[in-house]
């Protein structure tokens, strides 16, 4: 294919994924500050849906596709990493995809959100050679090497070059921990709607003998 071709193809591709992640109102934040917060599980269920659905893809393709799979050295910086990118996307209260979406519907604090990503990602490119984790060509790897705080490699095909286990097995472990809490969502949802329910008899009966108090004093 041309690079016109592909061009086109690709914003194609990402006219229909910012389309659906726009109307879906999908959020990777959302989902996880909802249901700690507010108790409210529907971007969770999304997530967790997409996850399961990923994984199944993803380790099936591993097993049986000849894809070249990225490998990623992970070790102390990756949490640390992790955890700062948590905390902007908090306050930012988006993470980077809805972020785009809001920007496009015009909503100023995500502009301003997405123009000092752009900012922090230029100046940490400007101290990378300098602060680049300090022993890491060294230390990354891909083997295990604890004194440099490095657990090596990572991806889903890891397991399955260690241990010769396909990477479905792993893959079909991992969807079904993720069903269980899927299905322990749908269960804490049954009994909320339940609850519901039984407060909403609770007020319509208080008010019916409210009413009816009001009528005998009359």
């Amino acid at each position: 294919m041309s690079v016109i071709g592909e061009c086109i193809v690709a914003f194609i591709f990402g006219t229909c994924v910012g389309l659906l992640v726009q109307r879906s109102r999908f959020c990777n934040t959302a989902a996880l500050r909802d249901a700690m917060l507010f108790s409210t599980y529907r971007n969770t269920k999304a997530l967790l849906m997409a996850m399961i659905m990923l994984t199944f893809g993803f380790t099936l393709f591993i097993t049986f596709g000849e894809g070249k799979t990225m490998h990623f050295d992970v070790g102390f910086n990756t949490f640390a990493g992790l955890f700062i990118f948590g905390v902007g996307m908090v306050l930012a209260g988006a993470c980077t995809v809805s972020t785009w979406v809001k920007a496009g519907e015009g909503n100023f604090g995500a502009v301003w959100a997405l123009i000092f990503t752009f900012i922090g990602m230029f100046l940490f490119s400007l101290v990378w050679s300098v602060n680049y984790w300090p022993p890491a060509p060294s230390s990354m790897t891909g083997e295990p090497n604890l004194e440099a705080l490095q657990l090596g490699y990572a991806n889903a095909a890891t397991l399955q070059e260690k241990f010769g286990i396909p990477a479905i097995f792993f893959g079909l472990i991992q969807m079904g921990v993720l069903a269980v809490i899927y299905r322990a969502i749908l269960r804490k949802e049954a009994i909320q709607a339940g609850h519901h329910k039984e407060v909403a008899k609770a007020n319509q009966k208080h008010s019916s003998v409210t009413a009816t108090s009001s009528a005998s004093t009359e």
